[in-house]
């Protein structure tokens, strides 16, 4: 495969694994850091392709099984271990049948996690809490002592601050625009109001088996020779998305900046592609839209806006490196929906590869 001898010396200088992604058959965006203080792993989760991923459901099961194995040796071998959010395809779950090393593979671990009290919806809320609760468990602790009262009731609404999306020349579309963010501001509002201002909150914590629960949003932490920031919750994909908020994490690793981009959709929000942008990363792991949605839950104006923003990081930040997967190997027509960004890739001199094409495989999806 062109251009994978290359991929995989540039990350290997810098002690990067690619463990699992989408292009391999199982939903994933998981991978490793070697530091000089031990491996830190981010999201160290997989999950079984979708019903219309073109592929027998024995298959799809046992590659998912396949990537889970290989994640957990990882994670078992890891000091560190980043979780950006609670989607199943980003962390293993304490107890899942598949795992072999261990029936908690994080126990001991330092796990820097999404905050599971604010900006997060219902059914990650309850997810983190799942994961807590058997962490705590199978350390000997007792869930309801890390509980605690809400320390604020006051929570910003991110969207008015998102001037560049907001700037947008929308068009015909403004209107349907309009009435999506008004839903959502009302769906933002339930979330204040009924789940992170009155529930219980999960404290930090250190468990009896040395297990340490730290929030990780907005904070930084250096590992050392590699220095790990932590971005605050941004959407997972349009403004006031359903499925959440994700922490992006920026590695620097000898000066050299690897942005992770966690699931952004593209990334679909303007604003979120000029601070990555800002950044200046020197390797993008990015992840694209789901065009295996289109057009019934991606719609073609949130589809070119993912394109677009892709796109503009390349030309602007023409970075040496681009993995570019997640969510897009869901489909055989992904290269098509987003052939703006290869273009934009070949005329910029930037390397362009899908995880498995940076392993020297063909990304499994184009092999169906």
């Amino acid at each position: 495969m062109a251009n994978h001898y290359e991929c995989a010396s540039l990350l290997n200088g810098y002690g990067i694994e690619l463990l699992w992604f989408d292009s391999m058959g199982a939903k994933s965006s998981s991978i490793a850091i070697n530091t000089s203080e031990g491996l830190l792993v981010i999201d160290p989760g997989a999950a079984a392709m979708q019903p219309s991923y073109p592929l027998d459901d024995s298959r799809k099961v046992a590659l998912r099984m396949e990537a889970v194995r290989r994640i957990e040796e990882y994670v078992a071998r890891a000091s560190v271990v980043i979780i950006t959010h609670y989607h199943y395809d980003h962390h293993l779950r304490v107890g899942d049948p598949h795992l072999r090393l261990s029936p908690n593979p994080y126990s001991g671990k330092l796990l820097i996690m999404k905050d599971p009290n604010t900006y997060i919806n219902a059914s990650q809320w309850g997810r983190a809490r799942e994961l807590v609760r058997d962490l705590a468990l199978m350390s000997g602790a007792e869930f309801e002592d890390l509980l605690i009262k809400p320390r604020t009731s006051s929570f910003g609404d991110p969207v008015p601050h998102l001037r560049e999306a907001h700037s947008r020349d929308w068009g015909t579309y403004l209107r349907r625009r309009k009435e999506l963010l008004r839903k959502g501001r009302a769906w933002f509002s339930k979330l204040v109001e009924g789940l992170w201002g009155r529930e219980p909150w999960v404290r930090e914590a250190v468990l009896p088996d040395g297990t340490r629960l730290v929030w990780g949003d907005g904070r930084s932490f250096s590992f050392g020779d590699v220095r790990v920031k932590v971005f605050p919750p941004w959407f997972h994909g349009v403004e006031y998305d359903r499925t959440g908020w994700v922490t992006p994490v920026l590695i620097e690793v000898r000066g050299t900046k690897i942005m992770y981009s966690s699931d952004l959709m593209g990334p679909t929000i303007e604003d979120y592609a000029s601070r990555i942008i800002a950044e200046e990363p020197d390797i993008l792991i990015l992840d694209g839209p789901p065009t295996y949605l289109f057009p019934y839950m991606l719609n073609r104006i949130n589809l070119g806006r993912a394109v677009e923003n892709a796109t503009r990081i390349i030309r602007e930040c023409s970075p040496e490196l681009v993995i570019y997967d997640h969510h897009l190997l869901r489909e055989r027509r992904w290269r098509k929906r987003v052939r703006e960004v290869f273009r934009a890739a070949a005329e910029e001199g930037v390397q362009l590869l899908t995880a498995a094409e940076c392993l020297g495989s063909r990304p499994l999806i184009d092999t169906l």
